[in-house]
């Protein structure tokens, strides 16, 4: 392969996204399973979640004695306003997570610096890392912060003037060791003498210290580290301008050349495993919104690419992947994430969608299944986790027929996108003798998604189930969407009433909440008509398309309104800066009245 040094990674597709759009109207990948993994709440609740910190972010994801591991760090309202401090999450299986757990802890100051740069004693420190775990070729687990200034908010805690990096083991007990600096800024005038922890070789642990230097010696984790120490020890092993060295991920391509990608579209090779490096570059056909950028090699063979691909630098929307087959050249973009939840909290430095995409890194552990795990944060307020199917498409070949029994379809919801908030959760339940895929909501300002792919059609005919068990705050929908999410026909669940939304010229239909509901939707994508039956009777012929559509080839059942399009939302498709430009939503930490849905089967035709 050529070593491709003045283009390292490039997109050789013709697919972008339009910017209208949260999902950019790009195709969805096929069996993406996005959870919830913490909701940020201001006020105190009765179910024990975090409290008080609505900003939080950068996540970071490991999988490590059969367990996953999940990072993050929080302020409590906005970025760059202390106090900060890193938590810590733990899952089973990539769904359920545990209570996060505080890791490192506000870290108070000594009076420090002069004029713009001065703090007063007991100023709190601003957490920062790139970085959050790593494990040793001995076995032991560490994670990782860094403890940042930000005597302003204008201030950035990675500019080389914080405090340094702390280090502490993760015991296989699920303890976690002292924390001790694996690293100081010693040439801002941190060291021993004067921060709160004590230095990693202090240690009586032998392994510990083992790991540590283990660590010190890996230039290509520690290459991670460079964006908020920027020392001149010569400790770091490349040379370059500060805006080329952000927020790195790496890989190997299979000729052993290392890819690291970085922020605003730059990336660098090495031939040496990070010893030494090739100049850092543009690559102008990777497009990102001053996000990160994520790659890596997949369970699959395959590479992938995850980021935040946007028109702005203001908003981080879709959330897109692109794969190849050898680590320089990607296709297939698609979508990842297509939702984009309402900001609840205001905040400075809040941008909207999903941002700061993680995976996990080379080394840092491999869980079961032929799957792509990313991590990100949602409006720098929660914490999500993403399992992709692999190999990654955006295609389905075969019609459906599912009834949630099989194992496929009942344990593992394989071929199915779903969107499980903590607080609208999306899974496979027992009732009524049967198990159904069940779509609960509680939250007043999100929702549960669940999607299904099917052949791209002219001709379909949609089949499913229905119960609408409990009428609440939520009002569910349900629509086949074409490639672009363009929706011809949108059925509205209003209590006893179903409203056939993009049809307003038809009448509303009663149905029964409570049981069990039979529809049949019969589309043609050539006369621009749809039928409708309900329990057996046809309710509806020759209906009208709402917005025309070439062909269709996705079902879609949510327990809210759509909110695909973003001029709905802001000021001529452009996004302002909605942390400045907003209070706390109300009702935003209370849970809302029960809407839950659940569905029995679903089915497709060809006709």
């Amino acid at each position: 392969m050529e070593s491709a040094i003045n283009e390292p990674v490039r997109y050789t597709g013709t697919e972008q996204p339009d910017k209208h759009h949260y999902d950019g109207g790009l195709r969805h990948a096929i069996g993406v399973h996005r959870y919830q993994a913490m909701r940020a709440v201001r006020m105190p609740h009765s179910d024990g979640q975090e409290q008080g910190w609505t900003y939080n972010h950068q996540p970071y994801l490991a999988y490590w004695n059969e367990r996953f591991y999940l990072q993050y760090l929080s302020n409590p309202v906005s970025e760059h306003i202390a106090p900060g401090r890193t938590l810590l999450a733990t899952s089973e299986d990539g769904r359920e997570w545990s209570e996060p757990v505080v890791i490192f802890p506000v870290y108070e100051l000594p009076e420090h610096g002069e004029g713009d740069d001065h703090v007063p004693a007991g100023f709190g420190a601003v957490m920062h890392q790139r970085m959050g775990f790593y494990t040793a070729p001995s076995g032991m687990l560490l994670t990782l912060g860094f403890y940042g200034i930000c005597p302003t908010p204008m201030h950035s805690p990675n500019t080389g003037k914080g405090i340094g990096r702390v280090v502490r083991a993760v015991r296989e007990d699920g303890l976690l060791g002292p924390i001790y600096f694996i690293r100081y800024n010693r040439h801002a005038g941190w060291n021993e003498s004067n921060t709160s922890y004590p230095f990693y070789k202090t240690s009586q642990d032998a392994a510990f210290v083992e790991a540590c230097e283990a660590l010190l010696a890996d230039k290509l984790m520690t290459m991670q580290w460079w964006e908020e120490d920027r020392a001149k020890d010569g400790f770091y092993t490349f040379e370059a301008p500060p805006e080329g060295l952000r927020a790195p991920s790496y890989y190997h391509r299979p000729d052993g050349t290392v890819v690291a990608l970085r922020k605003q579209q730059s990336a660098a090779l090495s031939s040496d495993d990070g010893k030494t490096w090739g100049p850092v570059v543009k690559c102008p056909t990777i497009s990102e919104c001053f996000a990160k950028t994520w790659g890596q090699r997949a369970a699959d063979g395959k590479y992938a690419l995850v980021y935040g691909h946007s028109a702005t630098r203001r908003n981080r929307f879709p959330m897109v992947v692109m794969t190849g087959s050898d680590g320089r050249d990607f296709d297939n973009m698609l979508c990842l994430e297509s939702e984009v939840s309402p900001m609840r909290f205001t905040g400075q430095h809040k941008n909207l969608g999903s941002q700061y995409v993680r995976g996990i890194e080379e080394g840092n552990g491999t869980p079961p299944g032929s799957y792509l795990w990313n991590t990100w944060s949602m409006n720098k307020e929660d914490i999500w986790v993403c399992r992709t199917r692999l190999p990654v498409t955006g295609a389905v070949d075969e019609h459906v027929s599912d009834d949630f029994a099989t194992p496929d379809t009942g344990s593992d919801l394989g071929m199915w996108s779903i969107y499980s908030p903590q607080w609208a959760p999306v899974r496979v339940v027992e009732f009524d003798g049967r198990k159904c895929l069940e779509l609960r909501d509680e939250d007043p300002y999100d929702y549960a998604l669940a999607e299904r792919g099917f052949p791209a059609s002219r001709k379909i005919t949609v089949s499913l189930r229905v119960n609408m068990t409990d009428a609440g705050h939520g009002v569910p929908e349900i629509e086949v969407q074409d490639r672009h999410g363009v929706q011809p026909i949108r059925l509205r669940l209003e209590r006893e009433w179903l409203i056939e939304t993009e049809s307003p010229t038809t009448k509303p239909v009663r149905f029964l909440p409570g049981e069990w509901c039979d529809l049949t939707i019969r589309l043609d994508c050539e006369t621009q008509t749809y039928d409708l039956a309900l329990n057996g009777e046809w309710i509806r012929n020759h209906a009208g398309f709402g917005k025309e559509v070439e062909s269709l080839e996705r079902l879609v059942v949510r327990t809210g309104s759509w909110r695909q399009d973003v001029r709905l939302t802001f000021l001529d498709g452009e996004p302002r800066n909605p942390g400045y430009c907003q209070e706390d939503r109300p009702g935003a930490d209370a849970k809302v009245p029960l809407t839950r849905l659940l569905i029995d089967y679903v089915k497709t035709v060809a006709d």
